[in-house]
C-alpha cells in the first residue's frame, strides 16, 4: 500500500511541473511582459517609458530563463521564470500587479470560501445519497418515474435562475435573509444561509440522478438478489449491500472535490459579494491582475491533483483488489 501511494506522488510531480510550465508559456511567451503592460495601463498609446517603469515595478523587465548580465547562480535565479514561476512550487506566490500580498489574501479568503462550501458539501452529498437511495428503493412506482423527472427538470435549469431566483423570493420578497455581504463568527449563518441552499439544489437534479444509476447497477446484481433470498429487509439490502458497493464511484467524485473547497464558488461568492477566493479569481481576471491570476491557476493545479492522490489513497482503503495489486 506504501509502495502505491509513493508511485502516485511520483506521477504527481511531473505532472504538476508541466501545468507550471504550460502557464508560464501561456503567460510570458504567448502573452509577453509588454503586452501585459499595454492592456494594464489601459490606453491606446502607452509610451515605451510607462512600459519599462511598468515592467520594472513588477519584477517583469528581467530575462524570461536566463539573465547573461547576471553572476553565479543569479543567471538562473534573476529571471522571470525563477521568480515568478519556480518560487509557486514552495508556494511564494509574492505581489500581486498592485501591490498586494497575494499568499495573504489567500489566507485571508480562504475561510468565507470554507465556510460556504463545507457545508454545500456535506448537506449536498447527504442530500443527494438520500434522494437517490429513495428513488432506488420505490424504483418501478410512479415516486421514482415523476422523480426521476423532477430530477432532469432540475439538472436542465442553469444555476444563475436558482441564484436569481432565490435572490428576489428568499432576499427581496420574504426579507428572510441578506442577499449579498458577509460577516465573520455566527453572524455568518445569516449571509451563507441562502447561497448554501442554492448550492445544494443547483446541483441536486445531475448528483442524486448520477448516484440512482450507480445504485440500480449495484441493485441488480447477484450478490443483491442473494442477500433479498436469505430473508434481508430492503432498507437493508441498501444500505449494507448496495451502498457499501457503490462507494468507489462515489469517492472518485467525492474526494476529488475536498481539495477544491478551498477555491470557493466563482458564481455564488460573486453573485453574494461573499470575499472567498471565488471572487478573488473573478476580482483578479477583471482587474487584469495577471499575478493573481497565475496564483490562482498553480493553486487550483495544486488542489486538483491532490484530490486525485486522496481519490487512489482511498481506493486502497474500500477495495482491496487495489490495495493487494
Amino acid at each position: 500500500m506504501i509502495a502505491y501511494i509513493v508511485r502516485r506522488v511520483l506521477y504527481a510531480i511531473p505532472i504538476l511541473i508541466g501545468v507550471n510550465l504550460i502557464t508560464f508559456a501561456l503567460f510570458f511567451v504567448v502573452n509577453t511582459p509588454d503586452d501585459m503592460a499595454r492592456m494594464h495601463l489601459g490606453v491606446k498609446r502607452v509610451t515605451p517609458e510607462a512600459i519599462e517603469r511598468w515592467k520594472r515595478e513588477r519584477g517583469y523587465d528581467l530575462p524570461l530563463f536566463w539573465n547573461g548580465a547576471a553572476e553565479g547562480a543569479g543567471k538562473l535565479t534573476e529571471t522571470i521564470f525563477y521568480r515568478k514561476s519556480v518560487r509557486l512550487f514552495v508556494f511564494d506566490f509574492g505581489r500581486s500587479d498592485r501591490g498586494r500580498d497575494i499568499g495573504e489574501d489567500i489566507r485571508q479568503r480562504m475561510w468565507p470560501s470554507l465556510a460556504l462550501a463545507v457545508p454545500v458539501f456535506l448537506a449536498g452529498l447527504l442530500t443527494h445519497v438520500t434522494v437517490a437511495l429513495a428513488l432506488v428503493l420505490f424504483r418501478g412506482s410512479y415516486l421514482d418515474a415523476w422523480g426521476t423527472v423532477a430530477l432532469v427538470v432540475l439538472m436542465s435549469i442553469s444555476a444563475l435562475f436558482y441564484i436569481i431566483a432565490g435572490q428576489y423570493l428568499v432576499g427581496k420578497l420574504m426579507h428572510l435573509v441578506p442577499i449579498s455581504g458577509y460577516a465573520g463568527g455566527l453572524d455568518a449563518v445569516r449571509f451563507l444561509a441562502l447561497p448554501a441552499a442554492i448550492g445544494v439544489l443547483a446541483t441536486l437534479g445531475a448528483n442524486a440522478r448520477w448516484y440512482r444509476t450507480l445504485f440500480l447497477e449495484e441493485a441488480d446484481k447477484d450478490y443483491v438478489r442473494t442477500a433479498r433470498a436469505k430473508g434481508l429487509g430492503e432498507l437493508a439490502v441498501l444500505f449494507r449491500h448496495v451502498l457499501g458497493n457503490a462507494m468507489i464511484p462515489i469517492l472518485t467524485g467525492v474526494v476529488a472535490v475536498l481539495p477544491l473547497l478551498f477555491m470557493g464558488s466563482l458564481l455564488l461568492e460573486s453573485f453574494f459579494a461573499i470575499p472567498g477566493l471565488g471572487s478573488y479569481t473573478i476580482d483578479a481576471i477583471q482587474a487584469q491582475d495577471f499575478a493573481e491570476v497565475r496564483a490562482m491557476v498553480f493553486l487550483g493545479s495544486v488542489l486538483y491533483i491532490a484530490g486525485l492522490l486522496l481519490t487512489d489513497i482511498s481506493y486502497t482503503l474500500v477495495d482491496p483488489r487495489v490495495r493487494l495489486g
